[in-house]
């Protein structure tokens, strides 16, 4: 419960510091003339909304379990996720519907604004993407790349700024917005794919479901796993299920192999497990 409290809070702040500065873009763009900065404006409020819907769904997320959702709530995050991974593609695909006519028709604009915007948008979208990079959500996760494009933009505009100094090469702005719509689609695309394998049920990365089974097949009275079922129920907390065939045994004994199962899947972070033995005799 500790980790999903520290990433609401990391969500919240990500979320107002958006909603300020794209506020802020808004009326700085308009007075330097910036389209780069407008268009910057649009996408951030969009990122504002998004974070906001992810913050709420957040702490939604950490509502005990109840009769409705037995597993508890954990999942609403990653609803989040999905949105915002959805969100921050149409964002990518508008910057490239922005960028590409700049190309053949590049605009003037004020260049000292738009490195003070720069480094002001560079220092707060850098402090909001740290928080959420140290976060260990799925939902973090995304979010985090949210503000990492928006901090890669910021770069952009502060190079493209401090060359309008000195040479009127105004088209560097939208060949630098394409380049970071690009990585920052293949980095989403990842992240989307991490969802959809968690909401579809997929084993958890990094386990191998062979090894697990020959693990507990080597529990002296366990003769065989009949069926073995483990999947993540948030990206963070796994979950198991598996049905054992094992020599006849009372009770006692059969709650000391359920305790050897769990020794030797400590690694795989299982919150949640349902064992089932049944006795050879009756096999």
């Amino acid at each position: 419960m500790a980790s999903t409290d520290k990433a609401s809070k990391n969500i919240k702040l990500a979320f107002i510091i958006n909603l300020v500065f794209s506020i802020g873009e808004f009326i700085g763009g308009f007075l330097i003339n910036s389209v780069a900065i407008m268009s910057d404006a649009i996408h951030d409020l969009g990122d504002a909304l998004a974070l906001g819907l992810s913050w709420f769904l957040q702490k939604f997320s950490n509502k005990k379990p109840d009769h409705n959702f037995t597993f508890g709530y954990n999942r609403f995050s990653l609803l989040g996720a999905l949105i915002n991974a959805t969100i921050l593609i149409i964002g990518s695909v508008y910057i490239f519907t922005q960028a590409i006519p700049l190309l053949f028709e590049p605009e003037h604009s004020n260049a000292q604004g738009m490195i003070w915007f720069a480094i002001f948008g560079v220092l707060l979208n850098g402090f909001a993407a740290f928080r959420l990079h140290k976060g260990k959500s799925v939902n973090e996760g995304v979010l985090s790349w949210h503000l990492l494009e928006d901090v890669l933009g910021w770069i952009a505009v502060l190079v493209v700024g401090i060359v309008l100094l000195f040479k009127d090469i105004h088209i560097l702005d939208p060949i630098l917005s394409i380049a970071i719509a690009l990585f920052i689609l293949v980095n989403v695309f990842r992240n989307l794919v991490k969802t959809m394998k968690i909401l579809l049920g997929a084993v958890p990365d990094g386990i191998d479901i062979d090894e697990v089974k020959q693990k507990i097949e080597g529990i002296e009275e366990v003769i065989s796993v009949q069926n073995l079922y483990v999947w993540s129920i948030d990206g963070e907390d796994n979950a198991m299920n598996l049905h054992l065939i094992v020599e006849e045994m009372n009770l006692k004994d059969s709650t000391i192999v359920k305790q050897k199962v769990k020794e030797v899947t400590s690694k795989l972070d299982i919150k949640h497990s349902t064992i089932e033995l049944e006795s050879k005799k009756y096999n």
